[in-house]
């Protein structure tokens, strides 16, 4: 079961908010127990004091790495022999890089040759070709959001989500919404939006959160591309192409 799906998460101090792990954390609990948790940086320096304090309350533990030669990055290094490592002599399901470092690109291409899933969080200035490599990335900025939105909403706020015709206007997302529906549907021109779900995610790095949408359904139903049916006593979802009678 998903649930019970092996997580490890590796955290580049270095390239990544603090005040985001609380929302990595919160969305890594959906595909699985993140019973791996380990900060990469030298912790002698006061930049990571925001870290430090989010050490103990989250369970993460401290990875030391001096920065034995200036201009080199051996948080980067040590993260990537620890990945490795874990790779090799752990039973891990899946990988979580936080990281803003495109360096690690071909960390996540040799993860993702061992058949594993790389969950990606990093700010809006991670490098595309990072972004792009793993199986899904997550802008840290939009889990903050959502949290800020959280507290909104207790509060009587409204979330922000993209607009109708803000998702109708990326023609990236229209592509690929329009062709998992068309590669997943049936003979009656209907997809089970789980199909459609696994389709992309196998084809793109994508995350409804970064369109500000908790669920792919809550994204599909915003953008109006879609018919939408319910069926098995309004427990699936299916839908249809609206060009498509």
């Amino acid at each position: 079961m998903q649930k019970d799906r092996k997580i490890a998460l590796l955290i580049d101090c270095d390239n990544a908010s603090h005040q985001a792990v609380d929302g990595v954390l919160n969305e890594l609990a959906k595909y699985g127990v993140t019973n791996i948790r380990r900060a990469y940086g030298n912790w002698k320096t006061p930049n990571l004091k925001g870290w430090e304090d989010q050490l103990h309350p989250f369970a993460i533990q401290p990875m030391q790495q001096f920065a034995y030669t200036q201009g080199k990055n051996a948080t980067d290094a040590a993260m990537i022999i620890d990945a490795m490592d874990l790779l090799y002599t752990q039973q891990i399901d899946a990988f979580a890089l936080m990281t803003s470092d495109s360096d690690f690109t071909p960390l996540v291409m040799r993860i993702l040759t061992s058949g594993l899933t790389v969950y990606g969080f990093g700010e809006k200035k991670t490098p595309s070709p990072f972004v792009n490599a793993c199986s899904q990335f997550i802008y840290t900025e939009n889990l903050l959001a959502a949290a800020d939105h959280d507290d909104a909403e207790e509060n009587g706020g409204q979330l922000h989500k993209k607009s109708r015709n803000e998702l109708r206007g990326d023609a990236a997302l229209v592509k690929l919404l329009r062709n998992a529906a068309e590669q997943t549907a049936g003979e009656d021109g209907w997809s089970n939006l789980g199909p459609v779900g696994q389709y992309i995610s196998n084809t793109a790095s994508f995350s409804p959160i970064n369109y500000g949408y908790r669920k792919l359904s809550e994204l599909i139903r915003a953008s109006e591309l879609f018919h939408v049916e319910m069926r098995n006593n309004n427990k699936v979802m299916y839908i249809k192409d609206c060009r498509k009678n």
